[in-house]
């Protein structure tokens, strides 16, 4: 059987598509910086714990492997980004990963990298599509560019066959068991209306992002890996297409934690961005993924309703231990 092995396999991403690969009859690793418990599966599951800033700890880490998905992320995310750790994490690794790779010998290993939508900077165009110029405009978007070069220069030289998934905005519930939890704006949101705060949106609410529940991501990158040798060499766009205006999904989240607590559900307002928020904060962002949707067959299933509400449930349940139906 295959091994796959997942890099970052307790974080939010890593441990959703953990979750769809121990589904398949395989040989999985999940390594980590943190000890946690994945799903049982049809897999061979084998779970390590190691700090992959250390070059003898990752070529471990990697041995042996058929395919690697690469979901590293700093502590901080992208908002600290301009750390030397953080910038270490983000795009050293990757650099040591092609050496590793390269002096481990045998036929180029599939390398399939979670890149960032955000990597083109402030959007040229709606919807963006993957062909526009790049001009990363944040720390953590120039790292992660760089990384991404740096596998695409390893397979053009034939160290690895490394293809790279650009993330949109994913949004939803983590359900395996130590996994870190989602630090992005939907669960945000309902974790201050859960506490009975009003959620606040810079400008007049219309700004627009393409939401993603994790588990249409991992559903793509089990898709990368199954039919990749068209993908080899590239950089893929995922996105649901539509444009979620920020407004509407924040009312979303109080209307449905408010079912859901049965509390009356909390105000939404508008505030003027402060000063130091960044250009791309401010523009809207939908995605064209249908070059990746042509090469795979793969298309978001969960709608945001419905993506919402679950992720409204998981975190209702962790804070009050239960959620209504």
């Amino acid at each position: 059987m295959k091994l796959i092995t997942v890099l970052g396999a307790s974080g939010f991403v890593g441990s959703a598509v953990t979750r769809a690969l121990a589904r398949q009859p395989i040989r999985l690793r999940a390594v980590a910086r943190r000890r946690f418990t994945p799903e049982p599966g049809r897999a061979e599951t084998t779970v390590v714990t190691a700090d992959l800033t250390d070059r003898a700890a990752l070529a471990d880490a990697v041995a042996g492997s058929d395919a690697v998905v690469y979901l590293l992320l700093a502590d901080g995310g992208w908002r600290a980004a301009e750390t030397e750790e953080a910038e270490r994490v983000n795009l050293g690794v990757m650099r040591d990963l092609v050496d590793v790779l390269g002096d481990a010998g045998g036929p180029p290993p599939l390398v399939v990298y979670g890149g960032a939508a955000s990597q083109v900077g402030v959007p040229p165009r709606e919807p963006l599509d993957g062909s526009e110029h790049d001009e990363p405009a944040t720390p953590y978007d120039k790292q992660k560019l760089a990384a991404e070069q740096v596998l695409k220069k390893a397979t053009a030289d034939g160290v690895v066959r490394g293809l790279s998934l650009r993330l949109p905005t994913v949004f939803g519930e983590t359900a395996t068991a130590g996994a870190n939890h989602d630090r992005g704006v939907v669960s945000a949101m309902a974790r201050r209306a859960l506490e009975g705060q009003d959620l606040t949106i810079w400008g007049d609410g219309t700004v627009r992002r393409d939401l993603v529940h994790v588990e249409d991501i991992a559903a793509a990158f089990t898709a990368a890996l199954v039919n990749p040798d068209s993908l080899v060499g590239g950089h893929w766009l995922l996105g649901a297409g539509r444009g979620d205006q920020l407004g509407e999904v924040f009312r979303l989240v109080a209307k449905e934690t408010a079912a859901q607590t049965g509390q009356n559900p909390v105000e939404v307002t508008c505030v003027e961005p402060p000063s130091h928020a960044p250009a791309t904060d401010l523009r809207s962002v939908t995605i064209d993924s249908t070059p990746f949707r042509a090469i795979t067959g793969w298309r978001p299933e969960i709608s945001l309703p419905e993506g919402v509400r679950r992720t409204v449930a998981a975190l209702t349940t962790s804070v009050h231990g239960k959620a209504r139906s």
